[in-house]
């Protein structure tokens, strides 16, 4: 492997039907390409060796005897391959046949046989075979060399555990590819002879991701194509990878040219998530998996070590650079609303079970404090309660500009919620007397009063008008401690707690599209979506524009997302989230120097900041990743980051 990275092929070469020899030509032809781009493991449909629709021409000893011919053939050519591949063959044994797979590696063959054999609809493979039954294995002579034919059993491949399926074996209520999972299997091969009909390949799709959602898994489905009769049935040539219920690749059906998909399948990813996911191992225990049939080749784990350097090799797979982001305009929309809709509804909980009605928040002018006053009047207006109970507050201080004190106001005004101004220069310039701080010293000391004041009023205001206190901070934020302790870190609940930076000025845009063309309040959004992130603690230049910018102190929010994701979805390691933010951004953006720059503050400051979450207020999950102390993220708030150090 790569880095944990697994190179896989599907491929569903052209067959001719009953001719074994052009067959054979034509997967040593693919898998001389295959090899020659670094694909590790390589699977091709059931049946290639012979062609599926040779129908009772397997009753033949003339076809049987070529297919035999070509597995040891595809032995022999296989002992100067790096990759590991699975054919389909008929195989003979004790006056029977089988549906097997050859898993074919460095010249040694392992047979698995199909364990259930459709008898329906167009289908009636009983005519010609038999089934094997889950954790049999038998000894099969072919041409005075003896082969071992079983189901359940692991193989070893290039330090990656691997099972087999054949075609219906998907298709059952329990799939051989659970207890193979269960078992220890990382990847899934699946040779098949699906023929295609009207909707079904969408259905296909749809049960090899949920099949690898299910057994966090990779799956590699290769499926027949050119070349096969079309008597009764054509077939389209699938080549589909999935990984963790998402379809990584798959290629162009109906065409000759796009019968291979190639993809780097993520196999650290995956062994996290069944060390994370407690049930999976549980699951295997309660369906008493532990004691199945033993590894078939030597055992050899292999993972990116903090001390290994990662490889170079360009992946072969997407790497999302806004993990937290769908690409997608509909997509986006969707998920918009979906965590707009989970925080109103936490919010309107808390509300209800606290008998409040009046909601008291911070307005900056800033993409936070938008969301969080956005999300409020969505919540007051789903539970039927008078918008003036929300108290807005803009309070302006040393470094406040025009533009985000403009905003905030018309923003509040337009909205119809209650404003408020309380300047917080004076209250602070006579606390720099009090502590005898010198206010020219623009430290860390005039940055955190300025935040504290404004969060000791927000507190009183709420207690005057018997309310609550709405937090604006988000999880990037929470993640590289960018929050005064005591200050905009505290509230009574923390609504933007699972909302990643990058994500936030994608919400605040859906509620821009929701205000008429015209409105002063959608001008507002849009502005505020464009204005620099800062929390303007340190005066404006002398034009009256930001000079503290928040991404030119702690780096881009979109490599720290980035970060985040993968620090804390896999727990990788950091030269792993290197080498995938290395394939994610373009370097001209962010030259590899940069990258572990930002990266090295990411982690410094994602552990010394982590006493801020451990005191965090309520506050909604929205996503996979969350911080909050009480669920997703348990971490001691003096835990060493030495060995998480590029």
């Amino acid at each position: 492997m790569n880095s944990g990275f697994l190179r896989i092929s599907a491929a569903a070469p052209t067959v001719r039907v009953a001719d074994v020899d052009f067959n054979v030509s034509q997967i040593k032809a693919k898998l001389l390409e295959l090899d020659k781009q670094g694909t590790e493991i390589g699977v091709f449909p059931e049946m290639c060796v012979t062609a599926y629709t040779c129908a009772d021409l397997f009753h033949s000893s003339t076809l049987l005897d070529a297919a035999e011919k070509a597995l040891v053939e595809l032995r022999d050519f296989s002992r100067s391959l790096n990759v590991h591949f699975a054919v389909g063959l008929p195989i003979r044994y004790r006056g029977a046949l089988y549906n097997c797979a050859a898993f074919i590696r460095e010249g040694e063959v392992d047979l698995v046989a199909k364990s259930y054999i459709p008898n329906y609809n167009e289908f009636y493979e009983r005519r010609w075979w038999r089934p094997l039954q889950y954790g049999d294995c038998v000894s099969v002579d072919i041409l005075g060399e003896s082969y071992d034919m079983s189901v359940g059993r692991i193989f070893n491949s290039h330090g990656a555990r691997v099972g087999i399926e054949i075609c219906e074996d998907l298709w059952v209520p329990i799939p051989p590819s659970c207890r193979l999972a269960m078992s220890g299997a990382e990847v899934i091969l699946n040779l098949s002879a699906s023929d295609d009909l009207i909707g079904k390949y969408s259905y296909l799709r749809s049960l090899i991701a949920q099949q690898s959602a299910r057994c966090l898994c990779a799956y590699a489905y290769a499926g027949a194509g050119w070349g096969e009769s079309s008597t009764d049935l054509t077939f389209d040539g699938k080549a589909i990878i999935a990984e963790n219920g998402a379809i990584l690749a798959a290629n162009r059906r109906w065409d000759p040219a796009a019968n291979t998909s190639t993809v780097d399948v993520d196999i650290e990813a995956l062994r996290r998530d069944r060390l994370h996911t407690t049930t999976f191992s549980d699951c295997a225990e309660n369906e008493c998996v532990d004691a199945e049939m033993p590894l078939a080749g030597p055992e050899k784990i292999e993972t990116c070590l903090h001390d290994m350097p990662c490889s170079n090799r360009k992946l072969l797979r997407f790497i999302d650079p806004h993990p937290f982001v769908p690409a997608d305009d509909a997509a986006r929309r969707e998920r918009c609303e979906e965590i707009i809709n989970i925080q109103v509804a936490a919010l309107a909980k808390r509300l209800d079970a606290i008998h409040c009605r009046s909601l008291t928040v911070g307005i900056s002018g800033g993409l936070d404090s938008t969301l969080a006053l956005l999300l409020a009047v969505r919540t007051f207006d789903r539970l039927g309660l008078d918008r003036i109970g929300i108290i807005g507050v803009t309070m302006p201080g040393f470094g406040t500009t025009s533009r985000t004190h403009n905003n905030a106001v018309v923003l509040m005004e337009g909205l119809g919620v209650t404003t408020r101004e309380i300047s917080i220069a004076p209250a602070v310039t006579q606390h720099f007397k009090d502590i005898g701080h010198d206010p020219s010293v623009h430290d860390v000391t005039y940055e955190n009063s300025q935040a504290r004041q404004r969060t000791m009023s927000l507190m009183d205001i709420a207690n005057q008008t018997n309310g609550i206190v709405l937090g604006t901070g988000d999880l990037s934020e929470l993640a590289l401690g960018w929050a005064t302790y005591n200050g905009d870190h505290m509230s009574m609940y923390g609504i933007n707690a699972g909302v990643p930076k990058t994500l936030v000025k994608y919400l605040v845009g859906y509620f821009a599209m929701e205000e008429a063309e015209d409105s002063a309040v959608r001008r507002s959004l849009l502005d505020i979506i464009d204005t620099p992130i800062s929390p303007e603690l340190i005066p404006a230049d002398s034009n009256g524009n930001i000079k503290q910018k928040t991404e030119d102190l702690v780096g881009p929010y979109e490599l720290h997302d980035f970060f985040l994701y993968y620090t804390l979805r896999f727990g990788f390691t950091p030269d792993r989230i290197y080498l995938l933010a290395r394939n994610a951004f373009r370097s001209e953006e962010y030259p590899d120097e940069v990258i572990r720059h930002w990266l090295s503050t990411f982690l410094r400051r994602f552990f010394n900041q982590q006493f801020k979450r451990s005191c965090l207020p309520d506050g909604p999950k929205v996503g996979s990743v969350c911080l909050s102390p009480r669920g997703d993220w348990r971490m001691p708030s003096d835990a060493s980051s030495s060995l998480w150090k590029l």
